[in-house]
């Protein structure tokens, strides 16, 4: 897919599709009752602070951002007026889902076991339908736990291996060093190509760039 779409309506009242800028999820706000005990919480898990804004007596903007992750926390006092501990299925990935079960409870979270629904398709509300231990085949996107922060707002962490055929994810990486690693894979597989081919490629940044996107969403790669 080259461009993203979004369906919207024309002053006649007609549906159009329209190409739209990306629009990336940034930041969920969370609502807290103890500033400093959320923070010593997130902190605890190893996630990064961003900021903490002490702007007045009662208007305070605590940022934090899971390890990999685009999109950010924000707790704070003045900052939502939710009732606290009120958010709901708060969702992260990891590849491991027992190791990452194993690093939570290390920190101190309230982690569930590891869980699959009945369904095997995503999960219910609350504990319905949850049956324990790891998906059949452990099949990507099947397996779970939970755990809530100190006021009960849910987080879910869902373990996929390998993503759905087409499906579109942020290429991102986190240091130089995995960055070079991305592509000394890519410059290896490159050179494979061009073997293939029988002579070398004026194309190779377009296909270094295939390359690194596939490979981070798990896809298909380039021959």
């Amino acid at each position: 897919m080259d461009t993203e779409t979004m369906t919207v309506a024309t002053a006649s009242g007609t549906a159009t599709d329209e190409a739209t800028a990306a629009l990336k999820l940034e930041v969920v706000v969370l609502p807290v009752s103890d500033v400093d005990r959320a923070k010593a919480f997130y902190a605890g898990l190893g996630w990064t602070l961003d900021v903490d804004l002490v702007i007045s007596d009662d208007y305070r903007v605590v940022e934090f951002t899971p390890p990999g992750s685009p999109t950010s926390i924000i707790f704070g006092a003045g900052v939502t007026d939710a009732e606290p501990g009120s958010v709901r299925g708060l969702q992260l990935v990891a590849s491991d889902i027992e190791a990452t079960r194993a690093a939570l409870q290390g920190a101190g979270a309230p982690v569930s076991d590891v869980f699959h629904d009945a369904t095997g398709v995503f999960h219910h509300g609350g504990t319905t339908a949850r049956v324990s231990g790891l998906a059949p085949e452990r099949r990507s996107y099947g397996s779970w736990v939970a755990f809530n922060d100190p006021d009960g707002n849910e987080w879910l962490v869902q373990e996929v291996t390998e993503r759905i055929p087409g499906r579109i994810v942020q290429t991102r990486y986190d240091s130089p060093a995995e960055l070079a690693a991305a592509l000394r894979a890519a410059a290896e597989a490159h050179g494979a190509h061009e073997a293939r081919i029988g002579h070398e490629d004026a194309g190779w940044p377009e296909w270094y760039a295939e390359y690194m996107v596939r490979a981070a969403a798990g896809q298909e790669l380039p021959e």
